[in-house]
């Protein structure tokens, strides 16, 4: 076992140049010593909606490219794939090696990010997995309305329900206005128990603004936690969701608003390109003040 109180652990925040919008993540840039436990412990204790581990080096497939292993845990569970983890981690990298182009060998593939400083700032762009989509029962479906305490009635017909994939799952689930995705209580353990039956990372709970404009809510109480505040990981599955579906050009540009009824409001941006399957998803971050360990 390592000695937790000696580690390193960064923290920054993803989708947000504010310290306190977008979602926080711990980042430990050298966990090559941590075991699996050492490693879900720095999650429990930090309680980030995910914290994320390098534990070494690993070969690049592009030329010029910095390669990395990559872990991620909950405070509950280690999970295959985060976005806003992997951008902090990318983040925290350019801030000490400056921005370029990372690839993260994850448990669900190679993720390509790159970063660039733009006037002040750093903005990370990954590029994910091939993701895909699947149907999901009508009786599934009406256990996640019953968990949610949403009738039926209030999904948008014209975003239907599906799990989406591209590098975790997720149920993307359409409110038909603001207000019902504002409304967001609840069953936790009953919720929990569906999402581990369907193997999900989070709820996708989406409001169409306008064409290319959402506002979206996940749930994440399989990671112990009750919202997370802005998810690349669910951004991906999203954007590959609206593609094959057809709600969106082939080739297109979305904006998605995570987080404004936490308090931590933060901004994702969805690109899609005609005859790429991947998705890419970009933002902002930044370091969150304090001292480095747990």
């Amino acid at each position: 076992m390592t000695d937790l109180s000696a580690t390193a652990v960064l923290r920054y925040t993803a989708f947000s140049a504010d310290p306190a919008g977008g979602n926080p993540a711990g980042v430990v840039l050298d966990a090559s010593g941590m075991d699996e436990a050492d490693m879900l412990a720095v999650a429990a204790e930090l309680g980030y909606s995910e914290s994320a581990f390098l534990t070494g080096p690993a070969e690049a497939s592009e030329p010029g490219a910095r390669g990395y292993a990559i872990r991620y845990f909950s405070p509950k569970a280690e999970v295959p794939f985060c976005g806003h983890a992997t951008v902090a981690t990318a983040l925290a990298l350019a801030d000490r090696d400056g921005p370029g182009d990372l690839e993260f060998a994850t448990a669900a593939g190679t993720v390509p990010v790159t970063v660039v400083r733009e006037g002040g700032e750093l903005r990370a762009t990954l590029t994910s997995v091939e993701p895909h989509l699947a149907d999901v029962a009508p009786q599934d479906l009406a256990e996640a309305l019953a968990a949610l305490d949403w009738p039926a009635a209030d999904l948008d017909p014209a975003l239907p329900p599906r799990i989406a994939y591209a590098g975790a799952r997720h149920l993307v689930l359409a409110a038909a206005t603001r207000e019902r995705l504002g409304d967001l209580s609840y069953d936790f353990a009953r919720l929990e128990a569906l999402m581990h039956r369907l193997d999900l990372t989070t709820l996708q709970l989406v409001w169409r603004a306008s064409d290319t404009v959402f506002h979206v809510r996940d749930p994440f109480p399989v990671g112990g936690v009750v919202e997370d505040p802005a998810t690349g990981a669910a951004a991906a599955a999203f954007g590959a969701y609206l593609r094959t579906l057809s709600l969106v050009p082939e080739t297109a540009a979305l904006t998605l608003h995570q987080g404004e009824d936490m308090g931590r409001p933060g901004t994702l941006t969805v690109t899609l390109r005609a005859g790429d399957p991947r998705v890419r998803v970009s933002g902002t971050g930044t370091r969150i003040p304090g001292p480095a360990g747990v």
